[in-house]
């Protein structure tokens, strides 16, 4: 085997370097001024903006929530275990997240529709009390537990406000309660909540 000269490869002709560079130059400024050019004329971001804002979490808006609407009076008379089934969720809340104050807001809503209550849950005709009111709304899918629960918290604080330390489901059960005062406590602490989280 005979050796071979390796040779290196003769250096570019200086008059084709620098039309080379010229060339990467204009790429590069043509590339520059077109880096807000998207595919269609409709498109108004670049494809790495709209793969970001794929990716990227949501930035919550100013914009108002969608309106909820409180669950249908016909549901008032199936056995509280029977909201929890998928299709009824689905067509209500089905885990769809709100506020403590929209969780206030439909447990009036739900008292307004099914009625009133106090001494238990519910009445054999449907009627619900402030605890069984958010009990429909947490079966169905309105919010999660922490929601009820701060929402409980909220009402536990409007009663306070008045000096009353009773919990607010047994001041529901008080002997001479009617429904407007359960719905104006109700509503207050909804107010209180919306304001707080506002602030």
């Amino acid at each position: 085997m005979t050796a071979q000269t390796l040779t290196a490869p003769a250096a570019p002709a200086p008059e084709l370097a620098d039309e080379a560079a010229l060339l990467v130059r204009e790429i590069e400024q043509y590339l520059t001024a077109r880096v807000r050019t998207t595919a269609h004329p409709l498109v108004t971001k670049t494809t790495a903006e709209l793969i970001t804002e794929a990716l990227d979490t949501p930035t919550p808006t100013n914009a108002p929530a969608p309106v909820l609407a409180p669950p249908a009076r016909a549901l008032r008379l199936l056995p509280d275990w029977v909201l929890t089934f998928p299709l009824l969720r689905q067509l209500h809340g089905a885990g769809r997240q709100i506020s403590v104050a929209e969780h206030l807001e439909l447990t009036a809503l739900v008292i307004e529709r099914y009625g009133w209550h106090s001494g238990a849950l519910r009445s054999t005709s449907g009627r619900r009390c402030i605890l069984g009111a958010q009990a429909v709304l947490f079966r169905l899918g309105y919010g999660d537990e922490p929601t009820a629960l701060a929402a409980g918290h909220r009402l536990q604080a409007a009663l306070a406000k008045r000096g009353i330390t009773e919990p607010y489901h047994r001041w529901n059960d008080a002997t001479g309660r009617t429904r407007a005062e359960v719905l104006a406590l109700v509503r207050t602490a909804a107010t209180h909540a919306r304001q707080e989280a506002h602030t």
